[in-house]
């Protein structure tokens, strides 16, 4: 099982000191928290997409082949790539070059987004989402599997003997994972494939996405993939821990009453005790995590969510460190003794193995 962390760059000023980063700080902050990831013996990194502040990642392949030249191990993935409004052919052609660069130690997820806006920016209409979604989909499937691609859909011109370059590494395409937080549509899309779905799992109520999950694993297993249990499937979480409870409600409320998702809503405890949320100590992550799997079934990535809404690095870097030295070694150890047989081990490209 592969875990690791996620974040979505956005610029938020920290509340307890008013003062926001820049962009230019914000953007080096994700990539040692990447190389923290690392040398703590998380799995994972992975950052957003968006193309409007508060946010900085517009380019996620150029921070990811930044971040590939300073480690070593830790695979690179997104949260998520746009598939309606970029066009496949450059996803097809930039996400083969970092994984060359990365000699493999990459994989991406695919989703819509969650800004509206940006369809008219690319050219796009938001009410052709899920449409987009598919036939984006099905051509980047396409482009990395054959070399001379010859396609006409809706929604782009027409291909004549195309070849996208450079080719996979190794003729092997790089591992797709499908993030939804509503849509069928996208689960059958990722199970007709084969390819991994992604449950966003925070915010709503704990086991809001179980039935999503359902529904991939029998379509998984009716497109002749395997058995339901096989199906591949990644959580998402967030955490804000402390050696104690208290003083890590203590730490996240102002981060929590100002956030932009929770501030004015339920309460800290509330939400803490309803959805994925965890604030509190390593070993409330630990049960809390543990209870996901009793929610989802043996499951394959698990990132969590650990710069929310203004908190600084050093406090993000902190939260690393406690996933990867207290919580993470006995995840792995909890998930490998009650893991189904027949269930396989996480994707990997074989270069990177």
């Amino acid at each position: 099982m592969q875990f690791g962390i996620f974040t979505i760059g956005d610029v938020t000023p920290d509340p307890t000191t008013g003062r926001a980063p820049t962009e230019h700080e914000r953007i080096k902050a994700m990539t040692a928290m990447a190389v923290k990831a690392e040398e703590v013996g998380l799995d994972v990194f992975a950052t957003g997409e968006h193309h409007n502040p508060p946010f900085v990642p517009s380019s996620p392949t150029t921070l990811l082949a930044w971040i590939a030249a300073r480690t070593e191990r830790l695979i690179l993935s997104t949260s998520t790539t746009l598939i309606t409004t970029n066009d496949p052919v450059k996803i097809a052609e930039d996400y083969a070059m970092l994984q060359h660069l990365a000699d493999g130690r990459m994989d991406l997820m695919l989703g819509r987004g969650n800004t509206p806006a940006v369809y008219p920016w690319f050219g796009k209409d938001q009410h052709q989402a899920i449409p987009l979604a598919v036939e984006n989909y099905q051509l980047l499937h396409t482009l990395w599997r054959k070399e001379r691609v010859t396609w006409e859909g809706k929604f782009r011109t027409p291909l004549q003997h195309f070849t996208s370059t450079p080719r996979p590494l190794d003729g092997v395409a790089p591992f797709v994972w499908h993030g939804s937080v509503r849509s069928a549509e996208v689960a059958e899309l990722a199970a007709f494939h084969g390819d991994g779905f992604f449950a966003n799992n925070i915010f709503a109520p704990m086991g809001h996405y179980r039935q999503l999950v359902e529904f991939y694993r029998e379509r998984f297993a009716h497109h002749g993939h395997g058995t339901p249990e096989q199906a591949i499937v990644g959580l998402g979480g967030q955490t804000f821990l402390k050696p104690r409870s208290q003083d890590a409600f203590r730490g996240f409320r102002p981060y929590f009453d100002r956030s932009p998702v929770y501030g004015g809503g339920p309460s800290l405890e509330d939400v803490a005790a309803q959805t994925p949320l965890t604030v509190g100590s390593p070993q409330q992550a630990i049960e809390k995590t543990l209870a996901f799997r009793e929610i989802y079934g043996d499951y394959h990535r698990q990132l969590f969510h650990v710069d929310h809404a203004g908190l600084p690095l050093k406090a993000a870097l902190e939260q690393i460190e406690i996933l990867g030295t207290e919580v993470v070694p006995v995840l792995r150890k909890e998930m490998d003794s009650i893991r189904r047989p027949g269930v396989p081990n996480a994707p990997r490209h074989p270069a990177a193995l």
